[in-house]
């Protein structure tokens, strides 16, 4: 949910962002749902797009 909101907050679709980081709009969508465990190489393409550190988007409280 840290991921969509983040990427929510950006006005960027689940495509724009897939395209950004180099995956299918599918594969964001599985790791939005949490049914992917995406890449550390992934994770941190996917922070600096969307300006927030690893801790803030995919650390489990």
């Amino acid at each position: 949910m840290k991921m969509k909101a983040a990427r929510a907050a950006l006005d960027l679709s689940q495509k724009e962002l897939a395209e950004a980081v180099g995956v299918t709009r599918q594969t964001v969508n599985a790791i939005e749902n949490g049914d992917y465990n995406p890449t550390i190489h992934l994770c941190i393409a996917i922070c600096k797009r969307l300006g927030k550190t690893l801790d803030q988007l995919f650390w489990e409280e």
